[in-house]
């Protein structure tokens, strides 16, 4: 009876195999909506698309590596997905751009379920939703230990307004 009542109370655990790569990225990808008139194309083809009309545009990258960058011992996932998208937002607001599109690539080791990727990707959609960006691609790979998180961020600026050295 207790061995019962254990079991009701462990979450659901999806292997990543179970779904494939395609799979899993049509799950991660299904709440995907546009937001920006910029994004011509998102996920769901080779490359993403965007029109500019005009502006300059700002790009920049940001990787997040197991164990060097965070500790899932003390970081919740949800909270890390958040993060990897506002570390790369900073950097277009302090050159005085507008954050658009970001790219998230996600390397996964076998000790992660579906359900602690889609809470990663539950963190990446709350801060698209709150900054009002698109995601708009990116990829997913194996990894043989640990997790990394990859997040490129495009921005708009006006041409006078950017500001760099």
């Amino acid at each position: 009876m207790a061995e019962n009542k254990d079991q009701a109370k462990q979450p659901k655990r999806t292997e990543i195999s179970e779904l494939g790569e395609f799979g899993l990225i049509d799950h991660l990808t299904e709440k995907i909506r546009l937001r920006n008139k910029s994004s011509v194309k998102g996920v769901g083809d080779d490359a993403a698309v965007i029109d500019n009309e005009g502006w300059l545009t700002v790009v920049t990258s940001d990787m997040l590596i197991e164990g060097i960058h965070f500790d899932l011992m003390y970081t919740p996932l949800k909270h890390l997905g958040y993060k990897s998208i506002i570390a790369n937002l900073s950097d277009v607001y302090a050159m005085n751009a507008h954050p658009r599109q970001v790219i998230v690539s996600i390397g996964i080791s076998n000790r992660f379920s579906v359900e602690a990727v889609t809470e990663i990707y539950e963190g990446i959609y709350a801060a698209c939703d709150y900054y009002g960006v698109d995601l708009v691609g990116g990829d997913t790979t194996s990894s043989n230990k640990g997790l990394v998180i990859s997040v490129t961020a495009i921005g708009q600026g006006e041409a006078g307004k950017i500001t760099y050295r």
